[in-house]
């Protein structure tokens, strides 16, 4: 199995269209006999959990069976010729998944594979339901946690993407390295604070932790590839 990000830009003026495809793309998805899983997404502003939309940023989650699939979907997909005709900017994350917990939507998307070696960057996905009692809770504490993983050692970047505003909530950041990781997530008092409080609150009715080896990178983002030279 392969998985890819896709993260979509699109020039203002054609946000209605960005809607559009919201609904349109779910049909060659649907026929795609060799993706697994997918998912279409909106995008946060600040690269992390945020209540503000950003309407010109969208994101496309899917697994592949292998990746001949995936290069079958880059070069003849109807999707992928939407980009182009709207001349959107796209950049795509393929990456081969080590470990997955949880589920998303009632389903175990990823296939771990636990003789992959994480050296060199490493992908890491949360995604959350969040209950529509501690909303509020989990509101409050989210910018802290952003702060800390932006400023934290190994950080690269991170794209806050979701299903849906407020309560469908999911961060896939960039490491330079699995040390990186385990730091932000296991050393941090602050980050283990909040950790601690989703236990004891019970603050999601579903939630999915997962890593993964990026392997390629396709496209840019404003401009960029922020794994460019490093896999």
């Amino acid at each position: 199995m392969l998985v890819s990000l896709t993260i979509i830009r699109y020039k203002k003026r054609y946000i209605p269209f960005a809607f559009l495809a919201m609904a349109v793309h779910r049909i060659p998805l649907l026929l795609t006999k060799k993706c697994s899983f997918w998912k279409l997404l909106g995008s946060g502003r600040n690269g992390t959990f945020d209540l503000m939309p950003d309407f010109c940023q969208w994101g496309l989650l899917a697994a592949w069976d292998d990746r001949q699939a995936f290069e079958s979907f880059l070069s003849g997909s109807l999707i992928v010729k939407w980009w182009r005709s709207f001349g959107a900017e796209y950049y795509t994350i393929l990456c081969k998944p080590v470990s997955s917990n949880g589920k998303w939507d009632g389903r175990e998307p990823f296939t771990n594979d636990d003789g992959t070696v994480l050296n060199g960057p490493v992908a890491v996905l949360t995604r959350a339901t969040i209950r529509p009692t501690r909303l509020k809770n989990f509101w409050k504490n989210v910018d802290s946690v952003a702060g800390l993983m932006s400023s934290s050692d190994g950080y690269i970047t991170s794209f806050g993407i979701g299903e849906a505003p407020v309560y469908l909530q999911a961060t896939f950041s960039l490491w330079e390295d699995l040390d990186s990781v385990k730091k932000f997530a296991y050393r941090s008092r602050e980050h283990a604070a909040v950790i601690q409080k989703t236990r004891e609150e019970n603050w999601y009715s579903e939630e999915l932790f997962a890593r993964f080896k990026p392997i390629a990178t396709f496209g840019t983002l404003k401009g960029n590839d922020p794994l460019k030279g490093r896999i």
